[in-house]
């Protein structure tokens, strides 16, 4: 359980870091396009997220998930881009609300509510949808979890150290069960033997 949480911390972490990155070029591109270009809110919304897509892509294919197989990088690619645009929707929607629906239409107001509360939104449900249908995270994990461990897989394979295989052990003495049918477990050197051998006489 733990070293499933440190993964998902190391994951958010990441993923924070990359989704920073984005959200500097989606406000740049975002504003730029309304102050400099005159564009109207939606449009410039539009444009400057598909170019924070882009980014956070590059950044979490090769960074946050880099560990992923990528032998289905189309399949993965477009799932990106199709949750990536459902996100958009999710924040442009919040935008499109606050501007036109409750008449917030002040550069800060389209700010907030594109900025802060669409992509607040549209962040955790891009993070849900890329670690599960996107990079398949939760099926990576598994399979790492399951995999044995070098010591396990070592016994397995009859070369580990097998308590019940006979084989020297350092210092001379022998460990396991002996071969030869009469259940006999040695476990000392030859002054142990000598000591069973007297007990079996004695019972004689």
């Amino acid at each position: 359980m733990r070293p499933r949480l440190e993964r998902l911390v190391g994951e958010l972490v990441k993923f924070g870091a990359v989704g920073a990155l984005g959200f500097l070029v989606n406000v740049a591109i975002f504003n730029l396009c309304i102050h400099s270009f005159q564009l109207a809110p939606i449009r410039s919304g539009v444009i400057s997220q598909v170019v924070a897509i882009g980014t956070n892509y590059l950044g979490n294919r090769y960074w946050t998930y880099r560990h992923i197989d990528k032998n289905r990088i189309h399949r993965e690619t477009m799932l990106f881009f199709f949750f990536s645009g459902i996100g958009l929707v999710l924040e442009n929607g919040i935008l499109a609300l606050s501007h036109y629906g409750l008449g917030y239409t002040s550069p800060l107001a389209d700010n907030v509510a594109k900025n802060v509360i669409g992509l607040c939104l549209g962040t955790l449900f891009r993070f849900w949808a890329y670690r599960t249908w996107v990079f398949r995270v939760g099926q990576q994990d598994e399979r790492t979890e399951r995999a044995p461990r070098g010591d396990d897989a070592d016994d397995a394979d009859g070369d580990g150290a097998d308590p019940g295989a006979e084989g020297p052990v350092p210092g001379g003495v022998s460990g396991g069960v002996s071969g030869s049918g009469a259940g006999r477990v040695e476990v000392g050197g030859l002054a142990a033997e000598e000591q069973r051998e007297d007990r079996r006489q004695l019972l004689k």
